[in-house]
């Protein structure tokens, strides 16, 4: 698929995160700092989505049970998720966030 437009940086205060819908997927695009992450913004433990989350350093916690994970990875990092979110590559160009969402 290659890298496609998600959102503006300006859109992600830094400590948030935003949904957007990429090829018709809803994705998460997630500020920390100077570090911009992309997730599928739905808890792999609950239908829920993670953008409404609270954001924390390079993890992402999901606000209905209190899973949270690692916005590099996917992994997660405490129950009681068990299962990864798929993780995807991200580029600033410009303005512009860039999302690879690889072979979905």
């Amino acid at each position: 698929m290659g890298f496609v437009r998600a959102c503006s940086l300006a859109e992600l205060a830094p400590g948030s995160a935003v949904r957007v819908e990429v090829d018709g997927l809803d994705v998460a695009i997630v500020r920390s700092g100077d570090d911009v992450f992309a997730v599928e913004d739905e808890c792999s433990h609950a239908a829920v989505a993670l953008s409404e989350g609270d954001v924390e350093g390079c993890e992402i916690e999901c606000w209905m049970h209190g899973s949270r994970f690692d916005l590099r990875t996917g992994k997660p990092l405490g129950p009681p998720a068990t299962e990864p979110v798929p993780v995807f590559a991200v580029k600033i160009t410009g303005d512009d966030v860039l999302v690879d969402l690889g072979e979905k």
